[in-house]
């Protein structure tokens, strides 16, 4: 992704050393790496004394700490990183957002607006509430693609081999398109359909034929694949065929059903950003 502006979100606990597969292929590809080093703060404890509505409110002593340690937690992080880009010599810069959780997704959502893709730092998911809120940020309120799992080697700001799961959703359609600036300097793209409907209302003639001639208009190395899925899970069988094809990056496009049908029943999204093994790029 030659050029781009990428927005890094990590955590407080993240460690400046484990970001050097990302700052080497950015120095390479003159991609600039703002990253956003993320803290849900403590919400005041607020109590009262008295009756309503004379009752006086009144706040704990220690909050102020925990919020300054909080704080602190965060800048220590974003000097570590400033410091770390530094040394490798690449192009970006740091910054801290301390709020409440539930503030987490409109603000990601404004800062991503201005940027080419968002890479999520895996460290994030040890607080599940940031982390979903980070995605979910993302996915609903702005205009670009996710990309979970970057890993320690796998180069996913540069993949050599990617792999779209391809269906006719206007979410894929999205995924692809955000996609697009890495699937053109891509060695070789891989259209992957799954349990495809050949007919007119549906998937057409042949699956997966429109998007792959589409992209061999801009010069990608374009092989389509049908798969019969076996009654298996797709996420699944994305995560087997991607796998066996040596993709570096699964591309795909999420939410497809409504957000509260995956909580409660499951599904493919949820699936794939609930796996830690393979790099993977959202869109909706």
């Amino acid at each position: 992704m030659k050029n781009a502006s990428v927005l890094v979100l990590v955590g407080p606990s993240a460690k400046a050393t484990d970001l050097d597969p990302i700052l080497q292929s950015a120095a390479e590809q003159r991609t600039h790496l703002s990253f956003l080093v993320l803290g849900a703060l403590p919400r005041p404890p607020v109590y009262g004394y008295g009756m309503a509505p004379y009752g006086v409110p009144v706040v704990s002593d220690s909050w102020q700490k925990e919020i300054e340690t909080a704080r602190s937690e965060l800048t220590e992080t974003a000097d570590a990183i400033r410091n770390r880009l530094d040394v490798a010599g690449s192009n970006g810069d740091a910054d801290t957002l301390g709020c409440e959780a539930a503030e987490l997704a409109s603000i990601i959502g404004r800062r991503a607006a201005t940027c080419d893709v968002v890479l999520i730092s895996n460290d994030l998911r040890a607080n599940e509430i940031i982390f979903r809120n980070a995605v979910h940020g993302t996915l609903f309120q702005s205009p670009v693609g996710v990309i979970l799992n970057p890993g320690s080697s796998s180069p996913v700001i540069a993949p050599k081999r990617v792999f779209v799961a391809w269906d006719t959703g206007l979410p894929a359609a999205r995924a692809v398109h955000a996609a697009l600036p890495l699937l053109k300097e891509a060695t070789e793209v891989i259209i992957g359909v799954f349990d495809p409907d050949a007919s007119m209302g549906q998937d057409g003639e042949n699956p997966g034929s429109e998007v792959a001639r589409w992209l061999s208009h801009h010069g990608c190395q374009v092989d389509l694949q049908q798969y019969p899925s076996g009654g298996k899970e797709i996420g699944t069988c994305i995560q087997r065929r991607a796998t066996e094809a040596g993709a570096d990056l699964v591309v795909m496009g999420a939410y497809g059903h409504s957000r509260m049908r995956q909580a409660a029943f499951g599904g493919t999204t949820r699936s794939m950003v609930e796996q830690t093994e393979m790099p993977i790029l959202l869109a909706h």
